[in-house]
């Protein structure tokens, strides 16, 4: 699986490593990604996200399963 979160689809970005000396080389930011697993009360079931520590914090705020529904509409299998 591609390092992308599944509810705000971060990804990698790229950018400039830069040395002391000022001389640029190539490089990626990864965005911070945890497996994590949740229990949705709804289906009673576990589900498991590749998700990014702001997915996380945003599905503390609005709540699982507003997340899944979104998720469903845009056509992710959950």
């Amino acid at each position: 699986m591609a390092r992308v979160c599944q509810v705000t689809g971060k990804k990698p970005l790229t950018g400039n490593k830069v040395s002391h000396s000022n001389i640029k080389t190539k490089r990626r930011f990864l965005p911070n990604l945890q497996t994590k697993r949740f229990f949705f009360a709804e289906e009673d079931r576990w589900v498991t996200l590749k998700v990014s520590a702001d997915a996380i914090r945003t599905i503390n705020k609005n709540g699982l399963a507003t997340v899944i529904k979104q998720l469903r509409a845009d056509g992710v299998k959950i």
